[in-house]
């Protein structure tokens, strides 16, 4: 589906959120949308990401990929967002990209782009369901065409069934079962896309 082109932007403390990411850009790509792997820049302070080894890994092991900006979504027809549960929201550092968006949203940039969200969590009740809901909430404002899996396919049974999006619930481990559901997810949104491109 050469019309769509895709944004697909996470944030990752410890790499859940990277491999979701990479794995729904492998699936977007072997549909034939043209996707731009992204990440939402770090806002913490150096020192506390330096203190902890196994973020400071994660922010090694990714600082070839690109920060997201406001071009890379103004490009895009379909927006992908995935970011860890916070208290019951999106991280931070997700929500400090979303709040710079405000001049594509003046100008309507945003309205009628396919998007859909993935989160994680530690836990199986870490909040993963209202995070995408709060994602799906700031989506709405902008006006945007909303592209949740739902249950859609026999995957979102298999990995837990989450029709919001796809949660991953171990830090760091991205299981069979859930790639399966990122990757349903992934092709949804690039069909849709194209139905919207058309």
């Amino acid at each position: 589906m050469a019309n769509v082109r895709l944004a697909i932007v996470y944030y990752s403390t410890y790499g859940t959120n990277h491999r979701m990411a990479e794995i729904a850009a492998e699936a977007a790509q072997a549909e034939g949308a043209e996707v731009r792997l992204l990440k939402a820049r770090e806002t913490a302070p150096e020192g506390v990401v330096n203190g902890q080894d196994a973020w400071k890994a994660q922010a090694e092991r990714t600082a070839h990929v690109p920060e997201a900006t406001l071009e890379d979504l103004d490009w895009a027809n379909a927006i992908l967002i995935s970011a860890p549960t916070r208290f019951g929201v999106m991280a931070s550092q997700m929500r400090a990209f979303i709040d710079q968006l405000g001049p594509l949203w003046g100008r309507g940039a945003l309205a009628d782009k396919a998007v859909s969200a993935m989160t994680s969590a530690q836990n199986n009740n870490g909040g993963q369901e209202t995070t995408l809901i709060s994602m799906y909430t700031t989506f709405m404002h902008w006006g945007a065409i909303l592209v949740p899996p739902g249950y859609t396919d026999p995957a979102l049974f298999a990995s837990g069934g989450n029709p919001y999006g796809a949660s991953v619930t171990q830090s760091g481990t991205v299981g069979a079962e859930d790639e399966a559901t990122i990757r349903h997810q992934a092709r949804r949104l690039v069909k849709f896309a194209a139905k919207l491109a058309a």
